[in-house]
């Protein structure tokens, strides 16, 4: 776990000075200016390049949540408490961080290459910033471009009106993040389909029971509840979700 902190860390850290080397060398804009006194002396003034890097930084964690498994896991889990009738159990705290954990193992080998090929050969000092941003990028565009849908990218090049891509790794990241995300929701709503099928079965079973019975009055959702836990209890319902979401990352 601490690796895992110390690497994301140190990719957060890289992004900035990233960005600082492109603000420099794009528009000549120093992220920290020396002015000097009339007295002799001198101050440091901070310019509006370091007001965009914070901002940058607040929506690094959306960029790191949409390009990773978590958005499919997260939305399986979501859609499965629907499906049992759970309103609040498990909290949604427990289903964000079994997706966090999740989603680190499931991008442990990506982030595995990026620290070889990147992170550590710029905490070395080996490569530059910006050749270290690119050289880590190229594991991530893999994994993006391993699960998105033709049909999605092909939607997402044609709205940009992108004419020069030669290839799919050739895609600019501003089109492959939202082709990649509109897939894994997509994916997301097929497994979570599969998942609400037995659970309806029951739903349309107990409620039938109740209407013969003459019960109009008793909800069939009451009723059903602990048949559907039990069903999903005897057939380790969780250890089958998880692994279904696993295996359709290739593991």
């Amino acid at each position: 776990m601490k690796i895992i902190i110390k690497n994301g860390l140190a990719l957060i850290v890289l992004m900035v000075f990233s960005t600082f080397s492109m603000a420099e060398e794009k528009f000549g804009i120093p992220a920290v200016t020396l002015v000097t006194e009339p007295d002799g002396s001198g101050r440091y003034s901070v310019t509006i390049q370091i007001l965009a890097i914070m901002s940058m930084l607040t929506i690094l964690p959306t960029l790191i949540i949409m390009m990773t498994s978590f958005t499919r896991i997260i939305v399986v889990f979501a859609i499965l408490r629907q499906a049992l009738g759970l309103q609040q159990t498990p909290s949604n705290q427990i289903l964000l961080g079994l997706a966090m954990f999740l989603s680190m193992f499931i991008m442990m080998p990506v982030f595995k290459v990026m620290n070889e090929t990147a992170i550590q050969p710029y905490i070395n000092e080996q490569i530059m910033p910006l050749e270290a941003l690119e050289k880590a990028s190229i594991p991530l565009r893999e994994f993006m471009l391993a699960q998105i849908r033709e049909d999605d990218l092909t939607l997402f090049v044609r709205l940009s009106g992108e004419k020069d891509i030669a290839s799919a790794s050739e895609t600019p990241l501003h089109i492959l993040i939202p082709a990649f995300v509109t897939s894994e929701l997509k994916t997301a709503f097929q497994i979570g389909f599969m998942l609400f099928i037995p659970f309806l079965i029951i739903d349309l079973v107990v409620a039938s029971v109740l209407m013969a019975m003459g019960m109009m009055m008793l909800s069939p959702i009451i009723i059903s509840l602990p048949f559907k836990i039990m069903l999903f209890v005897l057939v380790d319902g969780w250890a089958m979700v998880i692994g279904t979401l696993a295996a359709s990352y290739g593991f």
